[in-house]
């Protein structure tokens, strides 16, 4: 029995839903898609801290090698979903690819991904939120603010969001898609408030020192942001409701990407200019900056989208992590309890509580910097699998139907996966210990449970 068993293309595409979706969706729906999943956290926490811990003012760069990086992907990443839109997405491909144990281990990735970042969008919020009280004059004690490394017990607020957003999902969510447009507005909003406050107050005697650590500066600061650009998966993944995938998948997919990345760059421009770069290694760089200006009001604005935004992000990675732990049982990978569905709220609650709970107690306790680093470390694993899965799927399946082909496969999806490891590679060295000891406790759940649980063990499926 072979750890790198093969899930078979006909069993994965019966694992679709069987109902055809109704296909409404244009190219102008699908960039404002993308843009909703894309900007979030990155624009409001990490340019800050990037900017502070590695680029300096060539934090802009820094999202344009990002972007590209990115771009690269999608497009790989366009193929496949258009094959096999199914909800367990990198997981999925895997599978049928390269094997049961490497599927695991994307999948587990997948699992970092989504609880790292959901850590580091409630430890953003908590500093947002603490932002605006004091602002009002209301001060939390450091006790139920800070975590330990800072002096503190631990970070209430974010255990306190994640909470509340876990009970939401685990009672289901009727209303999701108009709470999320209407936060997705709110977010674009504040962001265009901050560059109309920040363009008088500019000062380029802040970017003297462009560029303070190099290129490999700038580097380690694209690696950092690089899950800034995450969400366009979203836009992937709606390949079935398209009108005409061929021409509207890219157009959504690069046009979002090019959107979010214009305005990162904006951003994080204006933000190293209306402040010396140090001073924003801080959970909210860019409504600080506008207190720091004396624009009270357009903090307090940008300070509310922020919120907004983050909020929309946290319930995506819930929900996002629940139905992957559900994809993941089915297949006998995780234990079955992961499966069950709750008899009154028709949600995997058992899966919910468990990411909520696991989230909520990591960003109670861990600093946001790291939870960044490691999020976008699992993020760029991920893309670099999907990138070679695209190009083993090409190759043993040639003649397989593409509602959408990335264009020079082989060069696209090798330039993805080698930029994705450089940029992995940056930030490695410093995080190595937290996220290869997580990776071990997936091989272990794997080993323990997984390999003997696996629904193709009998061998029947492997091709």
């Amino acid at each position: 029995m072979s750890i790198f068993r093969l899930k078979d293309l006909a069993e994965l595409r019966s694992e679709i839903k069987r109902a055809e979706l109704k296909k409404t969706l244009g190219a102008f729906d699908l960039v404002l898609l993308g843009l909703g999943g894309i900007i979030g956290t990155g624009i409001f926490v990490l340019t800050g801290l990037a900017a502070a811990q590695y680029a300096g003012p060539a934090i802009s760069i820094s999202f344009i090698l990002g972007a590209v990086a990115c771009i690269f992907t999608a497009l790989a990443y366009s193929e496949l979903a258009t094959m096999l839109p199914v909800c367990g997405s990198a997981y999925s491909y895997a599978y049928s690819t390269l094997g049961e144990v490497i599927a695991l281990m994307v999948g587990w990735l997948m699992i970092m991904v989504f609880t790292y970042g959901s850590a580091t969008v409630a430890s953003g919020w908590s500093g947002y939120i603490i932002g605006i009280l004091n602002s009002g004059g209301v001060h939390l004690p450091d006790a139920i603010t800070k975590i330990p490394s800072q002096g503190g017990v631990i970070n209430f607020p974010a255990v306190l969001i994640v909470g509340i957003l876990t009970f939401l999902l685990y009672r289901g969510t009727k209303d999701a898609v108009r709470l999320n447009g209407l936060l997705v507005f709110i977010k674009i909003t504040a962001i265009f408030i901050f560059i109309l406050c920040a363009v008088p107050h500019a000062n380029l005697l802040n970017w003297q020192d462009y560029a303070p650590k190099g290129f490999f500066g700038v580097a380690a600061g694209a690696a950092f942001v690089f899950m800034a650009y995450t969400g366009f998966d979203t836009v992937a993944t709606a390949a079935e409701e398209c009108k005409n995938p061929k021409r509207d998948l890219p157009i959504g997919i690069i046009g979002s990407l090019v959107g979010a990345a214009i305005l990162y760059v904006i951003v994080s421009g204006l933000l190293t200019l209306i402040v010396p770069y140090p001073t924003l290694n801080n959970p909210e760089p860019m409504a600080r900056a506008l207190r720091e200006n004396g624009i009270s009001i357009g903090a307090q604005l940008v300070a509310i989208g922020a919120l907004a935004g983050m909020t929309t992000v946290i319930l995506s990675n819930l929900y996002g992590q629940s139905r992957l732990l559900l994809m993941m049982a089915r297949d006998g990978l995780l234990p079955r309890f992961f499966i069950k569905v709750h008899p009154r709220f028709d949600t995997p609650h058992v899966g919910v509580l468990i990411s909520g709970t696991t989230i909520a107690l990591i960003a109670g306790f861990a600093p946001v910097s790291t939870l960044g680093q490691l999020s976008s470390m699992s993020t760029l694993a991920t893309f670099a699998m999907v990138s070679i899965s695209v190009m083993v799927m090409r190759s043993k399946f040639p003649n397989e139907n593409r509602p959408f082909s990335c264009p020079a496969v082989y060069f696209v999806a090798s330039m993805s996966a080698l930029l994705c490891l450089f940029l992995f590679g940056q930030l490695f060295v410093q995080n190595w210990m937290p996220f290869m000891a997580t990776m071990a406790a997936g091989i272990i759940v794997y080993a323990l449970y997984g390999y003997r649980n696996s629904v193709m063990k009998s061998g029947n499926h492997v091709i």
